[in-house]
């Protein structure tokens, strides 16, 4: 797993939100959905479809980024 460290006002801000409703500052975009997707892949979980337009949105606007998703049967 991926652990960061953050203030605990923006845990709150987070909650339970995923990068389709919620994203931290700039310029971490690139580095959180990274992590975001790794830990996905890692622990086997689901990208819905907002959530996976959304990932592929901001993976546009970083360097050298490169998603793959895989359908679920």
């Amino acid at each position: 797993m991926t652990l960061v460290s953050v203030t605990a006002r923006s845990n709150r801000q987070k909650s339970d939100q995923d990068p389709a409703t919620w994203m931290p500052a700039p310029a971490v975009h690139c580095r959180y959905i990274g992590e975001w997707v790794a830990t996905k892949h890692r622990c086997g979980l689901a990208v819905d479809q907002a959530e996976r337009e959304a990932l592929l949105g901001y993976a546009a606007g970083c360097p050298n980024a490169n998603l793959a998703f895989e359908r679920a049967s």
